[in-house]
């Protein structure tokens, strides 16, 4: 099947009269085009392609790191999932979001409702004035018009599901008819948001085919799963559990047999994707058809050093991985002291990991010293962070990052952000649709349902193909790069100073067997979200509408599960700047403020969330 490509469009986008800049709504870019250029299917479909072009978060004229559709500040460093990583002096904005200190000034929202609105929304819903033009005037057929409208309200639904996550209710609704944007109040009855965006998605779920001949466009069911999670959002389980029973009932989707399989290039677009943005490299410069809202997520130390060291996951998340001798999660006890890590010891010095029993999705999410990282080589620990005191020791998140053997082929080979690579983001899979079903039936305290869908996530987990490896040495210098002293690129599962017939720790996982009541099913399914959708940036939303359950998570608060966190990372990132030493969360943090640039662009007619007032 042939992927949907952006870069047929690449010199169209340049002189599309759509905005790119903050200043959106008082300014054409230079060199805009007329509407009337795209009144045919053809002009149309290129406009559509545009608008899907701005889903990844980034644009040919800037790369906008806070408008990442990944959500890898606001959804996992913003969490109790990861640290921000690198340094303090780099990225500062996202200091902010990490500590949970961030004003309206801050650059990165602002990204964010740069993209959702100035781009995505208004793109959009230019492509839907157009579609609808044509219509009437006869140069496409009402069944054109169905497909490229339906596409076009699921992209903003889409975008303003986007901005939901981040800015709450406090959002402008922009339609196709919507006169003038600058005239629009950002305040809103109780609702009116989700409906919205619950509206176009039921109408694109009416009109999408259950399959795209374009890998990467959107489809019924992508309508559908997208519509249960923003009914997630508000806790609305019969809503969302009808669509998702939808979803299992077409028999389209399976699970994957090897979890690692959602995050490899080699696999994308399997039976477990249901909307996967797709990601292109070296077709046009610098790669701008892939992620870069991520392009600083990189391993930045010596040996494998890119750009630029970001997104490391927290020690908090790796005790979330302990099990129990049965298999199981320790969830009252799995924070009360840190699995072993490396923090300040120098990579040619001894170090031990842990032998505690782990969850097998650890080491496909985290990389850690002492545990091969995919074909790369050995991770040699604190050689391989950025700034190991300030950003832990953990590698950034690994799950979207690729193989050596695959390094100018599947990767960029152009710019600066030199880890830029072809893997898509699996934005909507099936084992989302799966966790999301058990969370429907713990909420309906139906714990033998939420039992047979949890079950089949960890019994994917535990018939998965672990990382293999049992590293034999405990000094890491610079020579035993990649896989011992004396080693090459070819000792990859063979040979070196590791035995391959060994898993590389000792993993456990096992199915739960039984489920008391609701609430033991419902903290369950909320521990196998975490572990399962770990650094994908859906943490911090997570824990943000679990908060409003009788028995929120586990019986803890949000503010108490992050400030927990909070005092615990003080362990081991203790006076530096970059630790959570003095910072707390509270309720009022929640939301990021409406950015005040926009502000001052509106005066009179957006308004500020409450809380930043």
């Amino acid at each position: 099947m042939k992927k949907l490509s952006i870069t047929m469009v690449v010199a169209l986008l340049l002189t599309m009269s759509y905005s790119c800049s903050e200043d959106f709504l008082t300014k054409e870019p230079p060199g805009s085009t007329s509407e009337n250029v795209f009144y045919d299917a053809k002009g149309i479909d290129a406009l559509l392609i545009g608008t899907y072009a701005m889903v990844g978060g980034s644009s040919l004229w800037e790369i906008s790191w806070g408008a990442s559709i990944q959500n890898w500040t606001y959804g996992s460093a913003a969490s109790d999932d990861a640290y921000k990583g690198s340094e303090f002096t780099d990225q500062e904005p996202v200091n902010d979001i990490e500590h949970w200190t961030v004003q309206s000034i801050n650059s990165y929202p602002s990204e964010k409702w740069e993209w959702a609105f100035g781009m995505g929304v208004d793109r959009a819903n230019k492509t839907i004035r157009v579609i609808n033009k044509s219509e009437e005037d006869g140069t496409i057929t009402s069944a054109e018009a169905d497909q490229f409208r339906a596409q076009a309200r699921f992209l903003r639904a889409l975008f303003y599901f986007e901005a939901r996550l981040v800015f709450g209710d406090y959002i402008p609704i922009l339609t196709e008819d919507t006169e003038d944007p600058r005239l629009v109040s950002n305040v809103n009855a109780d609702g009116a948001v989700l409906n919205f965006i619950i509206d176009d998605l039921a109408y694109a779920a009416s009109k999408l085919p259950a399959t795209q001949a374009q890998l990467g466009r959107a489809t019924k069911w992508a309508a559908k799963a997208l519509a249960a999670r923003a009914y997630l959002q508000d806790l609305k389980y019969t809503e969302a559990e009808a669509l998702l029973d939808e979803i299992i009932g077409s028999g389209q989707f399976s699970l994957v047999d090897e979890f690692i399989d959602n995050f490899n290039i080699a696999t994308n677009n399997n039976s477990e994707s249901i909307f996967e943005i797709q990601a292109n490299v070296n077709d046009i410069n610098e790669s701008l058809n892939a992620e870069m809202g991520i392009g600083l997520n990189w391993p930045h130390g010596s040996d494998i050093g890119m750009c630029c060291g970001f997104h490391q996951p927290s020690q908090n998340l790796f005790n979330a991985y302990k099990v129990d001798a049965n298999g199981f999660p320790m969830f009252d006890t799995f924070n009360n002291t840190d699995l072993t890590n490396d923090q300040g010891v120098p990579s040619e010095d001894a170090f031990t990991p842990t032998d505690h029993l782990l969850d097998p999705r650890v080491d496909y999410t985290l990389s850690r010293r002492g545990i091969p990282y995919k074909d790369w080589g050995i991770n040699r620990g604190r050689d391989w962070i950025r700034r190991q005191p300030e950003g832990g020791p953990y590698m950034p998140a690994s799950k979207p990052f690729f193989k050596k053997s695959e390094r100018y082929s599947f990767s960029t080979t152009t710019g600066w952000q030199t880890g830029i690579n072809a893997n898509n983001y699996r934005y909507l899979r099936y084992s989302h649709v799966i966790l999301w079903k058990a969370e429907c039936r713990a909420a309906a305290n139906d714990p033998g349902g939420a039992l047979t869908f949890v079950n089949m996530i960890r019994e994917r987990a535990k018939n998965s193909t672990p990382v293999m490896g049992k590293v034999l040495i405990d000094k890491l210098p610079p020579s035993v790069y990649p896989w011992g002293v004396g080693s090459t690129d070819g000792d990859y599962l063979s040979g070196g100073s590791v035995d391959w017939t060994q898993p590389a720790a000792n993993y456990k996982i096992e199915p739960y067997t039984s489920f008391a009541d609701g609430n033991q099913a419902m903290q369950a399914v909320q521990w196998e979200q975490r572990l399962e959708f770990a650094t994908e940036g859906m943490r911090f939303f997570d824990l943000r509408r679990w908060d409003n359950l009788p028995n929120k998570i586990g019986g803890k608060s949000m503010v108490q599960v992050l400030n927990d966190f909070a005092r615990a990372d003080e362990r081991i990132r203790n006076n530096n700047k970059a630790s959570m030493t003095g910072f707390s969360f509270d309720n009022s943090d929640k939301y990021m403020p409406i950015p005040q640039g926009q502000l001052d662009q509106q005066v009179g007619v957006l308004e500020q969330r409450p809380e930043f007032k």
